[in-house]
């Protein structure tokens, strides 16, 4: 039995074979923020015959047992993202369009501060950095 099979088990779903190769093109791209059409892709190069409805219906399905996390960023696209379970915020770049990860203790702590002190507890948040690269020197 694969990973594939046991994460999928473990999340209450029946293992089927687009499930499993869904979840492998999800683990295994370098992309870790893919749209359903990037992973309808990614299993067509890899010769598997499974149709754009069914990923969004298995990307729903997995979101929905916490499998994966999906994101909209300002361009309107939903991007999935496997749940490892560690919070983290994302960078957005305007230009690429590419999604980076990251981790800042300080903005954590500011957060829950700004929320305690309006008489609230933070119990959840999202936070989307959209950046550009800094000018260089023959800009």
């Amino acid at each position: 039995m694969s990973d594939e099979d046991l994460e999928i088990r473990k999340a209450g779903l029946k293992v089927t074979h687009p499930r499993v190769k869904i979840l492998q093109v999800l683990e295994e791209s370098e992309q870790k923020h893919m749209t359903a059409d990037d992973v309808y892709r990614g299993l067509t190069e890899a010769g598997e015959d499974v149709g754009i409805a069914t990923v969004y219906r298995v990307l729903t399905q997995f979101e929905a047992a916490g499998l994966i996390e999906k994101n909209v960023f300002d361009d309107g696209a939903a991007r999935y993202e496997i749940n490892r379970g560690a919070h983290h915020d994302h960078m957005v770049c305007m230009v690429t369009g590419k999604v980076m990860e990251f981790h800042n203790e300080d903005i954590e702590d500011m957060q829950t501060k700004a929320a305690e002190e309006a008489g609230y507890e933070l119990v959840g948040h999202s936070l989307v950095l959209y950046v550009r690269p800094l000018p260089t020197e023959q800009d």
